[in-house]
């Protein structure tokens, strides 16, 4: 015997803000976080990376000689999801693999001038889209903005 078909209901109206949820907040971060990794996405998608080599990219060349384990912890994935995206960058020459000095176990994270100028083209747009955002706002929101950014944050 067949289970009769529940019959879905169409819901029609479009969700409200709520006392505790801000709808048109929620979208105007979906709309900046699209375009904003979208010029970033472009440049990566010619040699074959993704988001995950841009994250390691910038992080590596914004503090150079990390450990495998910081860049783990910054990232918040699993050693299993750095280790093909880490090969990936070594192997290409964006990133060089350096055994520590006092622990040969503990692995140092370094760009090479091939990663410098990687990052460097990933972070132009994106610092030409903030900064087209900020002529919108007085100079004297800046620090509020970026307290709201750290705010947005898990500590």
């Amino acid at each position: 015997m067949r289970a009769k078909a529940v019959k879905e209901e169409l819901l029609e109206t479009a969700l409200q803000d709520t006392d505790t949820i801000d709808f048109e907040i929620i979208e105007q971060f979906f709309f900046a976080y699209r375009d904003f990794v979208s010029d970033p996405d472009a440049i990566l998608s010619h040699s074959g990376f993704g988001r995950a080599h841009h994250r390691v990219v910038h992080f590596v060349n914004r503090e150079p000689g990390m450990t495998v384990a910081t860049l783990l912890d910054t990232l918040k994935i699993t050693k299993q999801s750095l280790a093909r995206v880490l090969k990936q960058l070594i192997d290409s020459g964006y990133i060089r693999q350096v055994a520590g000095p006092e622990d040969r176990r503990q692995r140092k994270l370094y760009p090479t001038a091939k990663g410098r100028t990687l990052a460097l083209a990933l972070a132009e747009p994106q610092s030409r889209r903030i900064a087209r955002a900020f002529e919108k706002v007085p100079a004297d929101m800046r620090p509020g903005i970026k307290l709201f950014l750290e705010g947005m944050r898990d500590k």
